[in-house]
């Protein structure tokens, strides 16, 4: 009994997936077809080298992004692995014939170039993120950016970004400069957004505080925030004096709260604070506050 719920849920958890993919796709399309391509700005990727193609020798624009994207999907394939790469057929395809369906959907912003890369950046940073948080791809150079990602130590969305940049430069050719420039800020806003859904918003941040107050410091963060902190021994190399490091993981609607709590306890404290990817097991339950 229990094996059949469990796989049921796992089907359910693939379904989810999958629908989510496919409106990622549809999303990105329609930031594309409704705002940016009306407006000459160019989608980065795949896409961006197929709408170049398509104009350059008037192929229809479906077949370049299902021809270009091969490549990059049987790398994903070998490198990443099946479901990556079946995720991403299914986002790419989803992005195509999405696309192809709204060729004729009302372009909702005209003219105003900021508004344009803004808006149509923030859409499909949204569309592109919901497709990459759900473990696929919606154009094989953002599959390339999650193979480079896991070999360098850069995140997807800056190689997203990145990546782009040389797509730009063909752009170039097409739209013109502004365009590329144009479809550049788009992209440089649409990376910010799929960092934002990828990473989820909750992103949770280390502090590490050293202080000469570390008692009262724990129990003011425990008693006013609800989080447990820890401690670390840790001596000044060039006092030899003893300090106590304390490291606590907060969620980032806490950030002012727990800097006004350093200040007012110690405004010499020394303090790092790293964004964290991911946050697993032990108690990162809030504890009660009273």
């Amino acid at each position: 009994m229990h094996q059949h719920k469990a796989h049921k849920s796992n089907q359910l958890k693939i379904l989810s997936k999958v629908l989510l993919i496919i409106i990622g796709g549809f999303i990105t399309a329609y930031g594309l077809e409704a705002i940016l391509i009306p407006n000459q700005v160019s989608d980065g990727g795949v896409t961006g080298l197929s709408i170049v193609g398509s104009n350059l020798f008037g192929l229809p624009l479906g077949l370049l992004i299902g021809l270009l994207n091969i490549p990059f999907v049987w790398l994903g394939y070998k490198q990443i692995g099946k479901s990556f790469a079946l995720y991403s057929v299914i986002g790419i395809a989803s992005l195509a014939i999405s696309a192809s369906l709204m060729h004729h959907v009302p372009t909702i912003i005209k003219g105003d170039t900021l508004l344009v890369t803004v808006v149509g950046g923030i859409i499909i940073g949204f569309g592109m993120g919901l497709a990459l948080r759900n473990g696929g791809a919606l154009d094989g150079i953002d599959m390339l950016a999650v193979l480079l990602s896991r070999k360098l130590p850069f995140g997807t969305s800056d190689l997203i970004l990145f990546l782009n940049m040389f797509v730009f430069i063909v752009v170039s050719t097409v739209f013109g400069l502004q365009g590329a420039i144009l479809s550049g800020l788009a992209y440089f806003i649409a990376s910010k957004v799929i960092h934002i859904v990828e990473e989820g918003l909750s992103g949770s941040k280390t502090f590490k505080i050293i202080t000469t107050q570390p008692e009262v410091m724990v129990e003011t963060i425990r008693d006013r925030l609800g989080r447990g902190a820890t401690y670390t021994d840790a001596y000044g190399g060039y006092s030899n004096e003893q300090f106590k490091e304390i490291t606590c993981v907060i969620n980032r609607m806490e950030e002012s709260k727990i800097k006004e709590i350093i200040n007012e306890i110690d405004p010499t404290a020394f303090v790092v604070v790293y964004d964290v990817a991911e946050v697993k097991g032990g108690n990162f339950k809030k504890k009660d506050i009273h």
